[in-house]
């Protein structure tokens, strides 16, 4: 059993997938998008903080909009997207996105920006993300055989990374030079420059037949099944899903921390940030050769326990040498969290069958991307009762804790992870599928 679609335009076997040319549009477009994305990251929050002087829950708030999406709509967006063009939904949301963060700089302009604005712009964008994300991570194993995917998603991650290193360096630049409002609209030109690339890719799949008996809740409870059965996916869920919740939890503070506590300059701060990616890059270009030398399982659970660590640097920082120290922390976690990634995303796309790759797809992000805005509220409610240090610690301690589902999981000693072909080959029924591993 194979997909029934087949990937078009195969990479060549000496360069990969640089011949490629679906998958370059498709890089081209996502990288510099990514690099309005760590502009406006850095710009919402210090826009809320130095411009709106926001309290510190208001700002806890604001990044719990930002990822709350992914609860409201998170399960029926994959259900949704199965039904449409992948491409199609790429496109639509990055044009979404381009208007809602342009609409900041001009509210500044009228005078008429407020928290309320940020907050709608916040959840407006990240309903588009939900449905992009899920479109997007779905697209991929269209565009190329599955034997390519951690190329792919590593290519992808890098240059996440790269955008990493230098969009926060380039935002603190432009909110110094331009203001924080204004450099969001960096933000609103890289969707416009995404959906350019987009729009020139040439696979298109034909769109979903209709079916007779088509039901959105039975359609999301086999996307919930298929993941919830299956015990490694499960892991990855509660691993990631925990990480996740600690992480929110740190950021809802960091930026009060840096930038109202030790009041470090915009530009600084971004500096920091932009150190940390380092480590992402670094991860994204050694993701596949650590898989290969200690197995695809250890390479899931190793990199995220000695990432939960470093975040115990962050609460003891000051305006010291201690920030080098809390740059170096963050270029070691961000190793670890970007080679997890690689791993457990190629792991997951190449598991689930076509059909369910948008709803295996939703179905994760609902769980593991769902705990975000919990961890915000908690971490601006925590900051304001106990500290932003204090928070800094719990949320420490927790995320040191997260690789735990993963390493009491069977990933702990697998060299090589199952896939769907392997499954399909054996005999297994898509039945067989889901349950193989309960």
């Amino acid at each position: 059993m194979t997909s029934s679609v087949p990937p078009v335009d195969r990479p060549a076997r000496r360069g990969g997938l640089w011949h490629h040319l679906d998958f370059r549009r498709l890089w081209i477009g996502e990288t510099v998008s990514q690099f309005g994305t760590m502009v406006s990251q850095l710009a919402l929050p210090l826009l809320a903080v130095l411009v709106l002087h926001a309290s510190t829950f208001q700002v806890g708030l604001l990044a719990a909009c930002e990822s709350l999406a992914f609860v409201a709509v998170g399960l029926p967006a994959g259900a949704w997207v199965e039904r449409m063009r992948f491409r199609s939904v790429l496109l639509v949301n990055d044009l979404i996105r381009a208007a809602l963060f342009a609409s900041v700089p001009l509210a500044q302009a009228l005078g008429v920006l407020t928290m309320g604005q940020l907050y709608v712009v916040a959840l407006a964008t990240g309903v588009s993300t939900v449905f992009f994300d899920v479109a997007y991570q779905s697209y991929l194993p269209r565009l190329v055989d599955r034997e390519s995917l951690v190329e792919g998603n590593a290519k992808l991650q890098a240059s996440e990374s790269v955008s990493q290193i230098a969009g926060p360096s380039l935002g603190g630049a432009l909110v110094q030079v331009l203001g924080a409002p204004y450099a969001v609209l960096v933000d609103a030109l890289s969707f416009l420059w995404s959906a350019g690339w987009v729009r020139a890719i040439e696979a298109r799949p034909p769109r979903p037949e209709p079916s007779a008996d088509r039901n959105l809740l039975r359609e999301i409870r086999e996307g919930l099944a298929f993941v919830l059965r299956d015990r490694m996916l499960r892991a990855i869920a509660a691993c990631t899903g925990s990480a996740n919740l600690f992480a929110s939890m740190a950021n809802a503070v960091l930026y009060v921390l840096l930038a109202r506590q030790l009041r470090l300059s915009p530009g600084v701060i971004g500096l920091i940030g932009s150190t940390s990616a380092v480590g992402g890059l670094v991860g994204a270009l050694v993701a596949a050769r650590l898989g290969a030398r200690i197995g695809q399982g250890p390479a899931i659970w190793i990199p995220i326990a000695i990432a939960g660590p470093c975040a115990l640097v962050a609460p003891f920082v000051q305006r010291d040498w201690t920030l080098g120290l809390l740059a170096a922390a963050q270029i070691v976690m961000w190793i670890g969290i970007v080679v997890y990634n690689i791993t457990q995303v190629s792991f997951r796309q190449a598991l689930c069958p076509p059909h369910l790759l948008g709803r295996m797809n939703a179905t994760m992000r609902f769980l593991v991307w769902g705990t975000m805005p919990v961890g915000s509220i908690v971490g601006g409610v925590l900051g304001t009762a106990i500290g932003v240090r204090g928070t800094l610690l719990l949320a420490g301690v927790g995320g040191s804790l997260a690789f735990l589902p993963v390493f009491l999981s069977p990933l702990r000693c697998l060299r090589e992870l199952p896939t769907y072909a392997a499954r399909a080959v054996d005999g297994e029924s898509d039945a067989g599928l889901v349950a193989s591993e309960s």
